[in-house]
Formats: structure tokens, C-alpha cells, sequence
């Protein structure tokens, strides 16, 4: 039967006791890890936060009644216990922080007794994901999960004391604010008081950043709770967290001279990573063509090759085509593959289909001094060679080449180049490769809508030497825009805005935009601008994909303490489900079946 704490106070967590409070008289308070009963004597390792510490169990010193409790202890009970530091009476534990010390209990209470938990609590569970996340507040008292966690908290409180050092003012935004669907999709909210009407949930405080920098506060900070309707992936979930800023009065160098010390200073302190200034930056372009992604991972080679001077006028129609349909011919150089079986080869062909590959044209350069390749008919000896020598193809080596649209063969070879990363074990986790890419193209062709979208949003900045080309060849004009990447995630992102009328203007009619239109989405950020608004720019991190990467988790549910499925559901509590028919009343909302649509 539970017990009350009855005056009891927690004098410390379980490894805020160390081998100079040896004869010490504590109050520790936890979880039960492990019971061990040796029949005079028993132990349990008591869990908090903090990690574990022994306790032990003896008539001589907890009474006949504490004993016999102690032994109907079973993992997860809460317990509280009063006891005397003692030097470890059996060996040392040097894989535990209190290793040299236990506890002699002298009371027990038993707090909150346990079901048999649905799977142990231990590090790295091989636990199914949808049976740990029904159970997450067991989950979450996993060491690991819990060290994860902790180090999130003291992620932000370090991002807070460099912005607040750095003059920025933390400012709140709204939660229930105006749908604006350029973008991803909004999770909207209906209004009772305004039947017919909704709100929005804000995808990012973005607009509202903009106007504090009409309103002279030229500096603001904000961890941000943001919402995105949109299919999920490893590092993406319906609500995350920004770490977002704004400053007014800057350019490109300003913000990224500030993020790169707050970079240094948060990892640091975080998990003492040194990061070297400045990190080195690289355009767009040039990461596309070099890696094939605009969020390349540099801890390895294998760059892309760009080889179409090599092969123009060749017979295979393969390469030719897209050539003449003004694509390209690249390929990427894997040392030490070239003795790879035709199966292993046939898989990367079919993951290559998977990023809208028609095939995958390949030269086996093998370890014997002979080639073999899928496309050789179609080539001279010479020719073959020559196209080796341009990759830089060795004995030993395989070659892999795409052949299409720019955009499919980056795709596909960037894919290629880290699938085969992982395959080679090229990956170090420890690691950091920071990269700035900047220059983003302004728009982006959308083949769905058949119209430029922004690549960032309608806000971004362009960068003025490629103004002229707005109507003649929009595509080509690049923005002001910049991420920062770490090992090939982008980590956080921004750009410059927009701040003369005129070009903002210009840009939504680009995008499609009525006049109308354009001021029935942002006519109160249009109307502000009439006011007088300085140069700005500004730059947003997921801050769970900051915690992710720091504590190298393959996603951001282990960082995030109650997260959602791919699906955007919770299976702990059910969510979405369905409401009472009297709150639809009240929105004048209707729930429609299939069955009435029909």
C-alpha cells in the first residue's frame, strides 16, 4: 500500500552524493531499477534523473518491518529511503558515477507501487516504436532519453543567455493568427465567436518578426512552439521548435557572423565541440553540382563529376538524349567497388529509379586491371578510357553515372553518394562538418501548379546584380538566402527580406498574386511597410534538430518528449479523435460522412 511522504524532504538526487559525504545522513527519493535479494541482506539500485545509486537493506539497521517491505519491493516502485553514506562493502562499480558508495537504509517508505512495466527501462531499447511511444512516460525514463531531454533544456537556456548577452529582446507571437497557404499546409482552428471563420496555427513567427522590425525593437528572440500540416519524415513533426531571430539594419554577413558565435558558444558548452570561425560557405550551385544535395554532407569525398563535354557526340542514346534535352551526364567515383557482384549492382540501380532515375549507367574499373561496363558497345576503347580518366576512375574503383534533367540527376547521384557512405562506413559521428550554403535560387518551377513558387517564401530578399532578370528569366535570379548545414541536415536557415515596396510587388505578381490577392493574405504586413520599415533579415534553427544532431539521434522523437507518429497521431493519448456533436454545434461545424458525400 502507497505511503504518504509525511514531512519527508529530498536532501539529494540519487548521484548528488559523493565519497566525502561518507557517514552523511541523506533522504533519496526515486524509482526502483533492480532488486537483489540475498536473503540477510537486500539491494536495489535506486533511479532518479540524475542516474542511479545502491541501496542496502539490513534487519540490523532498517528493523524487522522495513525489511520484510524491502523485500516486496519490485522494479518501478517509488520509494523514499533514509540512510547513512558507506564505502562500498563489495567491489567497486567504476561503470557508475556513485560506484564507490552505497547507502545503508535505515527507513523505507514505499510512495507508489508498479505494474510490471510493459519494457524494461534500459538504455538504446530495441522496444518497438509504436509500443514506447503508447507508454512514453515510461519511455521516458530512460537514461538516455532523459540525458537527451536534459541537454535540450540547457540548449536553450544557453541559446537565451547568448541572445539576451547579444542586446536581443525575447519577444512572444501569436498562436492563433491568419491562414497564408503559400507555404506548406496550416492546421487551422474555427472561431465561435466569428461563425465560418478560422484561425491559423503559425507555421513560423515570420510575418510577425517582420513587423517587431517595423516597430524598432531591430533585435528579437523567440523559442517558438511552430505547427505544419505536411507529410512527416525522421527529422520532421506536425509541431516542432524554433529557435527563430530577426535583426534589423543588416546584410548577409551580419546575421551569419552572429549565428557563427552563437554556434561556438552553444556547442561548446552543450557537448564540447569546438567549432572552428568562420565556417566555410559555399553557393548553391556549387553544392548541387559538387554533392548533388543543397545540404551536402562534407565529411567524406565521392563528389559529383560532371562529365558531359566527356561523352557529347557519343552513340549511347542514353546520354545523348539528355544532352540534347538539355540535361547533363554525371557520375560519382565509389574507391573500392569495383568488384561488386551484378546483384549488388542491380539494387542501386532500383534505389536510383527511386529518385526518378530511368537507370543507372555504371563502369566497373576491377581490381584485375579489366573493365566492365553496362554501356561499353556504344564506346571505343578510347573513349571508355578517356570517360574513366575524367572521373578519375582507378583499379578497384565503381563508376556510377546519371543521365537526365539537372534536377533528377542530382537526386540521384546525392542519393547514391550517401547510401554508399553509409554502406563504406565513411559516416564519423564524431564528426561536425558545418557549411553555409548561401545564394538559393529566388523561385522554383512547380510542374503541379505550372507557375514559380518561392523557394523560401514571398519575403526573401533577391540579390540586387540579378534584379534585372525578374521577367526575362526568373528562374536564374538568386536570393539572399542561407542555411547552415551540419553533416548534411540543415540545422536552421533564413534570409534578407524584402523591404522596398516595389520589389515586393513585383515578387508577388512573379509568384501569381493578384494585387487583391496579395492584400487579402498580407495586406497588414503591406499596410505596415507603408510606415517606414528598416532593412532586415533573420534566420530560424530547429532546435530539435539541433538537440538531434548533437546527441546523434537518428530522429527527432528522442529528443522530444511527446512526439508524434509519421502520421501526426499520438498514440499515448489518442490524438486526433473525434469531439462532442454539441462543440461542432457551437463552431457551426458539420462532420460529413462518405456515406452523405455519396
Amino acid at each position: 500500500m502507497a505511503e504518504s511522504m509525511r514531512g519527508l524532504r529530498r536532501s539529494h538526487r540519487c548521484t548528488e552524493v559523493f565519497a566525502s559525504d561518507i557517514g552523511r545522513k541523506v533522504t533519496v527519493m526515486g524509482w526502483v531499477q533492480r532488486r537483489r535479494n540475498l536473503g540477510s541482506l537486500i539491494f536495489i539500485d535506486l533511479r532518479d534523473r540524475s542516474g542511479l545509486l545502491q541501496i542496502v537493506f539490513d534487519e540490523n539497521n532498517v528493523g524487522a518491518e522495513g525489511f520484510a517491505k524491502a523485500g516486496t519491493l519490485r522494479n518501478e516502485f517509488v520509494v523514499a529511503v533514509e540512510g547513512t553514506i558507506q564505502k562500498r562493502s563489495a567491489a567497486v562499480n567504476e561503470n557508475l558515477k556513485t560506484g564507490d558508495i552505497e547507502v545503508i537504509a535505515e527507513t523505507l517508505r514505499i510512495l507508489s507501487e508498479s505494474d510490471t512495466p510493459p519494457f524494461p527501462i534500459e538504455e538504446n531499447s530495441q522496444t518497438r516504436d509504436d509500443i514506447r511511444l503508447k507508454y512514453r512516460y515510461v519511455d521516458l525514463r530512460r537514461p538516455d532519453i532523459q540525458r537527451n531531454l536534459m541537454l535540450r533544456s540547457k540548449v536553450a537556456y544557453l541559446l537565451r543567455e547568448f541572445m539576451a548577452n547579444e542586446g536581443f529582446l525575447e519577444i512572444e507571437t501569436p498562436m492563433l493568427t491568419k491562414s497564408t497557404p503559400e507555404g506548406a499546409r496550416d492546421y487551422l482552428v474555427p472561431s465561435r465567436v466569428h461563425p465560418g471563420n478560422f484561425y491559423a496555427l503559425p507555421q513560423s513567427p515570420q510575418l510577425f518578426k517582420q513587423l517587431l522590425m517595423c516597430s524598432g525593437y531591430d533585435r528579437y528572440f523567440q523559442i517558438a512552439r511552430c505547427f505544419r500540416d505536411e507529410d512527416l519524415r525522421a527529422d520532421r513533426q506536425p509541431e516542432f521548435t524554433q529557435a527563430d531571430m530577426e535583426m534589423a539594419f543588416v546584410d548577409v554577413d551580419d546575421v551569419i557572423d552572429v549565428n557563427e558565435r552563437l554556434l561556438q558558444y552553444v556547442f561548446r558548452e552543450a557537448i564540447g565541440v569546438e567549432i572552428p570561425l568562420p565556417i566555410p560557405r559555399m553557393t548553391w550551385q556549387e553544392a548541387m553540382d559538387r554533392y548533388g544535395s543543397d545540404k551536402p554532407d562534407t565529411r567524406f569525398g565521392m563528389e559529383l563529376v560532371d562529365v558531359s563535354g566527356t561523352v557529347r557526340g557519343c552513340e549511347f542514346g542514353v546520354f545523348a538524349n539528355a544532352l540534347d534535352n538539355g540535361g547533363s551526364v554525371r557520375g560519382i567515383c565509389v574507391p573500392g567497388r569495383g568488384d561488386l557482384g551484378r546483384k549488388q549492382i542491380d539494387k542501386l540501380v532500383e534505389l536510383a529509379k527511386t529518385y526518378g532515375a530511368k537507370g543507372l549507367a555504371y563502369i566497373q574499373c576491377k581490381t584485375d586491371g579489366t573493365v566492365k561496363s553496362s554501356f561499353s558497345k556504344f564506346f571505343t576503347e578510347e573513349g571508355l578510357q578517356a570517360l574513366i580518366d575524367a572521373m578519375g576512375g582507378k583499379p578497384g574503383d565503381l563508376l556510377l553515372f546519371a543521365a537526365d534533367k539537372n534536377k533528377v540527376v542530382w537526386d540521384v547521384l546525392g542519393a547514391l553518394r550517401l547510401h554508399m557512405a553509409k554502406e563504406m562506413d565513411l559516416l564519423d559521428p564524431g564528426q561536425y562538418n558545418f557549411l553555409w550554403v548561401t545564394e538559393f535560387p529566388l523561385l522554383e518551377w512547380s510542374d503541379e501548379e505550372e507557375r514559380f513558387k518561392a523557394m523560401h517564401h514571398p519575403f526573401t530578399m533577391p540579390m540586387e546584380e540579378d534584379w534585372g532578370k525578374i521577367d526575362s528569366d526568373p528562374g536564374a535570379v538568386r536570393a539572399k538566402a542561407y542555411d547552415i548545414v551540419l553533416n548534411g541536415t540543415e540545422m536552421g536557415g533564413g534570409s534578407v527580406r524584402i523591404h522596398q515596396n516595389d520589389i515586393q510587388e513585383k515578387m508577388f505578381e512573379v509568384l501569381g498574386f493578384t494585387q487583391e490577392q496579395a492584400w487579402a493574405q498580407f495586406g497588414f504586413l503591406l499596410e505596415a511597410f507603408k510606415y517606414g520599415v528598416p532593412p532586415h533579415a533573420g534566420l530560424a534553427y530547429g532546435l530539435d534538430r539541433m538537440v538531434m544532431l548533437m546527441v546523434q539521434a537518428e530522429s527527432i522523437r528522442d529528443v522530444i518528449a511527446f512526439p508524434k507518429l509519421k502520421d501526426a497521431s499520438c498514440l499515448m493519448t489518442d490524438a486526433p479523435n473525434t469531439v462532442d456533436v454539441k462543440q461542432l454545434e457551437e463552431l457551426g461545424l458539420e462532420i460529413r460522412s462518405e456515406k452523405n458525400e455519396e
